[in-house]
């Protein structure tokens, strides 16, 4: 009895490279179901009522982290991240419609440097990352209390805005990657901290777009 309750933790846990490589394709999964939305169903999206798809996306996208933050079994967590990925392929198709393709390559591009090269040195200074978590919250909810104030007042946000909010995100890419290292390599803890770097890479793509564009409209 000892040795298959052995041998089932063993199957549990896998090794560093498995799991980082589980976290890779889970990510591009994610980031390949987005693109395919953004490429057949624009056109659908962007019929449907705006208010009401907000309303939506933060419901699915509520209920999708809850169930794979709460939930221990792999299959729920990945159904939970799905649901994270897809309303936020229903607001990328509805908003990149409003950019050129060179605007969104470019930004795609820089994204995925910025990504790879914050993981590399999070991997390299992970307790440097890892001291940062409660600034980068600080930080990230100013930015957003600031924001509501700004829409409220009818203030125009500064041109650096995005910039900043960019900043923040790279640095919580860095610090979920650092976290996800922290935890036992099962297949349920891969799944669960794809979650969180999914939407730091995503609202960083999302801020580098909206901040080029803002230049480009400068110049």
């Amino acid at each position: 009895m000892y040795e298959n309750h052995h041998k089932t933790n063993q199957l549990k846990e896998m090794s560093l490279r498995n799991y980082n490589i589980t976290i890779g394709l889970t990510l591009l999964w994610g980031f390949v179901i987005n693109i395919l939305m953004c490429i057949y169903c624009t056109e659908l999206f962007m019929s449907w009522n705006f208010t009401a798809v907000l309303i939506g996306y933060f419901i699915v996208c509520l209920s999708g982290i809850a169930m794979s933050v709460f939930s221990h079994n792999p299959f729920i967590s990945f159904i939970g991240y799905n649901l994270v990925v897809l309303p936020v392929g229903v607001i990328l198709s509805i908003a990149l419609a409003g950019y050129s393709q060179i605007s969104i390559m470019n930004a795609l591009i820089v994204t995925t440097i910025v990504t790879i090269t914050m993981i590399i040195l999070s991997s390299i200074f992970p307790d440097i990352f890892l001291s940062i978590g409660k600034i980068l919250f600080i930080c990230l909810t100013v930015v957003i209390i600031a924001k509501v104030i700004f829409l409220l007042l009818g203030i125009i946000t500064p041109s650096l805005w995005d910039f900043i909010v960019a900043l923040i995100f790279c640095g919580y890419i860095g610090y979920d990657w650092a976290e996800s290292q922290k935890k036992v390599h099962t297949l349920d803890n891969a799944i669960d901290s794809v979650v969180g770097i999914y939407l730091d890479i995503i609202n960083l793509f999302i801020r580098l777009l909206s901040s080029s564009s803002k230049f480009s409209k400068n110049d």
